[in-house]
């Protein structure tokens, strides 16, 4: 078929249009590292934008597949992704409404016969025209448990994601050997997931770039010897149990605060000065638990 001039598309003006290049310049500005991340978000969009670009020319589409899967720690990024991802299929009109609905098994899962299936449906009546984030969500499958009734859940899930998908998009969220095992279970829900996105734990270094990003949102800053401590507790907080990255890293800033305003508020009468009130000091970082043990 041979397409005339009217007929062609201007994809710098629909790139234009969609604003989708706002979101990723979000993306590099707001996020430290997760460089396999970005770039499977921009593959992501530009798939959607050009399939997009084939339905206005009446071309056939493969009708890319919506629902995802994140897999990672926890403080990697992923609600954030997600909520970008929202915006994105918003402004392609993939999703009507782009709000993101963040749930974990307890929103979906009754305790007794016949309430499951009400919680859950209410639950995606709230999330349609937009994207259901389920965390952790291995936890909707108990093959253990007969009684259980997550497998419910999930059979309604299904359904939604398959006779619905123009208006709900599905992100299953978790740690990335558990979230194998779960598609494994069912090759229904592994069939309807087709983009996979994981995400890597952070250096000790991007935290570190990352703790100064949260403490200029807070209008706080690091005396200049407090960097060398810092990665020091970065590197002995990843070796503990329970790390949990970003997070782990906006829990330590949360103490040093803490003890910088016991430091000041026990300084007596002293004629405080804007730097005493902004800086993070290194002995801010080392005093109690928060070096010493690295918790």
């Amino acid at each position: 078929m041979i397409y005339t001039h009217d007929t062609l598309v201007n994809l710098q003006e629909e790139y234009d249009n969609t604003k989708i290049q706002e979101i990723i310049d979000e993306l590099e500005q707001e996020l430290i590292g997760l460089i396999p991340v970005k770039t499977r978000i921009k593959e992501i969009a530009a798939l959607l934008l050009i399939d997009r670009l084939r339905s206005k020319l009446h071309l056939v589409s493969g009708s890319p597949g919506l629902h995802m899967s994140f897999t990672g720690s926890p403080g990697t990024g992923k609600t954030t992704i997600a909520m970008k991802m929202a915006d994105i299929l918003n402004r392609l009109s993939y999703i009507k409404k782009g709000h993101l609905l963040t749930v974990t098994r307890d929103d979906l899962v009754g305790q007794y016969i016949g309430h499951t299936a009400p919680k859950t449906k209410e639950v995606l009546k709230q999330a349609m025209g937009g994207v259901l984030f389920i965390d952790e969500a291995y936890y909707l499958y108990k093959p253990d448990n007969e009684r259980d009734y997550g497998a419910e859940a999930i059979e309604i899930l299904l359904q939604v994601m398959e006779n619905q998908r123009d208006d709900l998009v599905v992100i299953f969220a978790g740690y990335k050997d558990k979230m194998d095992k779960f598609y494994e279970s069912n090759p229904g829900l592994s069939s309807r997931v087709t983009n996979h996105v994981d995400f890597p734990d952070y250096t000790a270094q991007e935290l570190i770039e990352i703790a100064k990003l949260m403490l200029e949102e807070q209008q706080y800053k690091f005396a200049p010897d407090t960097n060398t401590i810092l990665l020091e507790y970065a590197e002995r907080r990843m070796k503990q149990p329970h790390f949990a990255n970003a997070r782990s890293i906006k829990n330590a800033i949360d103490r040093a605060r803490m003890r910088q305003a016991n430091r000041i508020f026990s300084s007596g009468d002293k004629i405080l000065t804007k730097a005493d009130l902004v800086t993070i000091k290194s002995e801010d970082i080392l005093k109690s638990r928060l070096f010493s043990q690295a918790n």
